[in-house]
């Protein structure tokens, strides 16, 4: 029975012993092993095996990149306005045994040195250029902290600015300034549209009068032709006709309504030929004088109604 008792108190023993001996280290983190209270070794992901009582777990690190924001600092500028500064760190722990024994607190010692070198950098610059240049000030943030916390055991990937906030009256005169911007912004773009319309109706007006212009050329060219043509055609058909000197008479006969026409005619013209024209009918033999008594210019006056 003894026996019995004194092998179970064995298996119990070593379940525990095992228990306490295998360690299981999930992945992306490591573990700091201390051997009789110095550093033993650092355990990677997967099984390993620790010796209880004599070998203890010191920290336990975690791998994976990691963010911390802190609250806002107040920075002076260059020009001596207080300016509030929301930062956020990115970085990750590279060595897990100097970020175990090198340093105390590794968030504390980031805020701190993330606000001293605000402090210096934001020093160097103005509101303007503050509130410009977030590249420029990341970039330098992350140079002096990425050196800082080298020997920690920690690289710092980014360092972003969430926010910067002048104080409220600089506020309130960048916001009048940023309207009258705007504004002036707004002006030029309606003068730039009323000067585009302008030039957009000029431009019609002027393309109307060249399309008028060369539709009253072609017109004319049109009608002049014709009138050519019809000329052409009756000169023709008259020389093709052999006119005697009847035919002459009585187209005379068709043209003088025409130069009677309107109340404005008093005295008008008749050519001499016409006379002569006359002579060939027999109804105005006698109503026209012989061609030697029409005066030098051969032409004759008839007044209007007579």
């Amino acid at each position: 029975m003894a026996g019995l008792i004194v092998a179970a108190v064995v298996v119990i023993v070593l379940v525990v012993f095992l228990a306490r001996a295998v360690r299981v280290v999930p992945q992306a983190r490591a573990v700091v092993v201390e051997r009789l209270g110095r550093y033993h070794r650092t355990l990677g992901p997967g099984l390993a095996i620790v010796i209880p009582a004599v070998d203890r777990i010191r920290e336990r690190v975690d791998l994976r990149e990691q963010v911390v924001t802190f609250p806002p600092q107040p920075v002076i500028t260059e020009d001596n306005l207080v300016v509030s500064i929301d930062t956020v760190i990115f970085f990750q722990v590279t060595d897990p045994r100097a970020a175990t024994y090198e340093i105390a607190d590794v968030i504390r010692a980031i805020e701190q040195l993330t606000v001293t070198t605000l402090r210096n950098v934001i020093g160097s610059l103005n509101l303007e250029q503050t509130l410009t240049s977030r590249d420029e000030i990341n970039t330098r943030l992350r140079g002096v902290l990425d050196e800082a916390t080298g020997k920690w055991g920690i690289r710092v990937n980014r360092v972003e600015i969430k926010a910067i906030e002048p104080p409220p009256s600089i506020q309130d005169s960048m916001e009048k300034q940023m309207r009258a911007e705007r504004d002036r912004r707004a002006a030029i773009l309606s003068a730039e549209g009323v000067k585009q319309s302008e030039i957009l109706r000029a431009e019609g007006a002027k393309q109307a009068a060249i399309l008028r212009a060369q539709g009253e050329r072609e017109a004319k060219i049109l009608s002049a032709q014709g009138e050519a043509q019809a000329i052409a055609t009756v000169f023709q058909a008259i020389h093709e006709g052999n006119a005697d000197r009847k035919l002459l008479a009585y187209q005379y006969l068709q043209t003088l309504p025409r130069l009677a026409a309107g109340d404005a005619n008093k005295v008008w013209i008749i050519p001499s030929d016409l006379t002569r024209a006359f002579g060939g009918l027999g109804a105005f033999s006698g109503l026209v004088d012989s061609p030697s008594q029409s005066d030098g210019a051969g032409q004759s006056e008839v007044e209007d109604g007579a």
